[in-house]
């Protein structure tokens, strides 16, 4: 078990249940899954390759394609054509992404001052808009020739926007002082 997954059971799932008066672990919200997505604009099938590797090294799982729904002809896409990759979270390499996201990485951002609370949506999720993708360990190396942003998406199970907010605020989620 990681050191985010047992200050979940241990610390912040008691303070849930005793805040919002659940009765039992399973009516108090929990994080589900981290969706890591980025999409390639133009570039060359050996950039997209590139990305693709290092954001596999980043999410510590293969990386899937994501292909165009629809053609548009103002984005020159055609319908079916690889336009991003993303990767899906869960369990123990969902736990260890986020302290390697809220512990390493963020601290690491160039003017970082937290995350906007408004990055909450209504049903609970938190996307984070990476803008450098070599803020993170894993990808800091020689062959980053092109920098690279992504989005991470923590999809949470809460009842509303206030208990999700609660949750990550007890997890440690760096968020704006006000």
């Amino acid at each position: 078990m990681s050191m985010l997954e047992q200050k979940y059971h241990k610390i912040v799932l008691p303070e849930l249940k005793k805040k919002f008066a659940h009765s039992s672990n399973m009516a108090s919200p929990r994080i589900t899954k981290v969706v890591i997505n980025t999409g390639f604009g133009r570039r060359t099938k050996e950039e997209q390759t590139r990305i693709k590797n290092t954001l596999s090294r980043i999410a510590g799982q293969l990386v899937a394609d994501r292909q165009s729904r629809k053609s548009m002809a103002s984005f020159k896409t055609r319908q079916g054509q690889i336009i991003g990759a993303s990767a899906t979270l869960r369990g123990e390499r969902m736990y260890s992404f986020l302290a390697k996201l809220f512990f390493v990485a963020l601290p690491r951002t160039r003017d970082f001052r937290g995350i906007n609370e408004e990055s909450l949506d209504s049903g609970g999720n938190l996307t984070i808009g990476i803008k450098e993708h070599i803020v993170f360990p894993e990808a800091a190396s020689e062959d980053a020739r092109s920098i690279f942003g992504f989005e991470v998406t923590i999809v949470a199970r809460a009842k509303s926007k206030t208990e999700a907010l609660e949750l990550f605020k007890l997890l440690g989620v760096p968020f704006k002082k006000k």
